[in-house]
């Protein structure tokens, strides 16, 4: 299995802090993140990494090999960072993991450990960690599930009243789940929309994907600095 980081984006809604430095190398609890993200992978059996860099890409490069993770790492530069989506990101990795088994991971994400084992332990190969519990508004990706616990819909659009929970941006695809996703980006990576729009797609045209609860384990997505300074507390409880 194959993991994938999408770490390209200029990450504006954190500045200053992220005009000389990648949102993905902010320090959280003492730790940048995307360290974090790295050591989950490996202590998880994931013994390959393809990262998908994009704004200040040398400084990720460079951390992550001094770092030296102990796991087989691929970088891939997405040029057009500053005028894309994390669709387009994801596009690019297609040549590195080809129909691999997959687990696909945004890098501005604080999460336990045990999110990940959660979703490696699920009877399908084909799945997502959702968070349940918490409030839903307009901003988050949510999700729409079936009795079977498989995924109807899936994106900001979704009311909040129809909507399980909240997509938390760590993904796992079977080898033929990722061609399929791959073969849609290939028609949908010029427009500027989130990968979801691909899941969808997918989703529409047969697969099945499951919803894995995330138990309650912290997580948090860093866009902002309110979101910085809550996953400083969060970070304490991965300790």
């Amino acid at each position: 299995m194959t993991g994938v980081i999408l770490a390209a984006g200029i990450s504006s809604r954190l500045r200053p802090l992220t005009n000389s430095l990648p949102k993905s190398l902010l320090e959280v609890g003492g730790k940048p993140l995307l360290q974090r993200t790295l050591e989950t992978l490996k202590a998880n059996g994931i013994g390959r990494c393809v990262i998908v860099t994009g704004y200040l890409n040398e400084m990720i490069e460079r951390f992550v090999t001094s770092l030296q993770p102990g796991i087989e790492i691929e970088f891939i530069n997405n040029p057009v960072f500053d005028q894309t989506n994390n669709n387009y990101s994801l596009w690019l990795a297609r040549p590195a993991v080809h129909a691999d088994d997959i687990v696909l991971l945004d890098a501005d994400i604080l999460f336990h450990n045990t999110i990940l084992t959660r979703l490696l332990a699920s009877p399908h190969a084909d799945a997502l960690i959702m968070r349940a519990d918490g409030s839903l508004g307009h901003e988050e990706i949510k999700c729409e599930v079936r009795a079977d616990g498989s995924i109807a819909r899936i994106g900001k659009h979704i009311e909040p009243e129809r909507s399980a929970g909240e997509s938390l941006g760590i993904e796992r695809f079977s080898g033929p789940t990722t061609a399929k996703l791959f073969d849609v980006l290939s028609r949908r990576h010029v427009y500027d929309e989130f990968y979801e729009a691909s899941f969808q797609e997918v989703i529409d045209n047969g697969a099945r994907i499951y919803a894995v609860d995330s138990g309650g384990l912290p997580c948090i997505e860093i866009d902002t600095l309110d979101d910085l300074l809550a996953a400083e507390e969060l970070a304490k409880k991965l300790k």
